[in-house]
């Protein structure tokens, strides 16, 4: 991409999107900056750390990473979008709720990403799946016990339709 503006027409959070972009721009900046989603936490801004994952047609990305240009006509979903329209939590939040898996919270909303990511392609996944799959993102206070319960209990928890 050259350096002039790119339009980008995408879908978040299920409400269609349009802005213009300069080629260096990032996916989180325009989410928390022109969006006001403020869920997506910018933690390492090399994509190493996972607090900024969002999922990017349904794949778990480091939105500090992904150039806004990259999601046109893609779905973008953040940590907002994972609500029902009737307000009934996702039921990775709920469960990182009941499990109280956080502590600062920082990285939260990219572990519920991610975790919605995982139970979304392994609606199943056993306790080693879960282990590898959540460490790909960093949590400094947990130990990631907390964590790995709240995936193990929201795999339990039917999915509400109500979007």
């Amino acid at each position: 991409m050259s350096g002039e503006m790119a339009f980008v027409s995408c879908t978040v959070n299920s409400v269609t999107q349009e802005f213009h972009v300069r080629p260096e721009e990032m996916l989180i900046d325009v989410l928390r900056d022109r969006l006001a989603l403020t869920g997506t936490k910018l933690s390492c801004d090399l994509g190493a750390c996972g607090a900024c994952t969002v999922l990017l047609d349904g794949k778990p990305v480091s939105s500090c990473a992904t150039f806004a240009w990259q999601t046109d006509g893609m779905n973008v979903r953040t940590v907002e979008g994972l609500a029902a329209a009737n307000g009934a939590l996702d039921p990775v939040q709920q469960a990182f709720i009941e499990n109280s898996a956080f502590q600062c919270g920082y990285c939260t909303p990219g572990m519920i990403m991610l975790a919605r990511a995982l139970l979304d392609r392994d609606p199943s996944p056993d306790r080693e799946t879960i282990r590898v799959w959540m460490g790909a993102n960093i949590c400094r206070c947990t130990g990631y016990e907390m964590i790995i319960e709240a995936v193990e209990k929201a795999a339990l928890i039917p999915l509400e339709t109500g979007k």
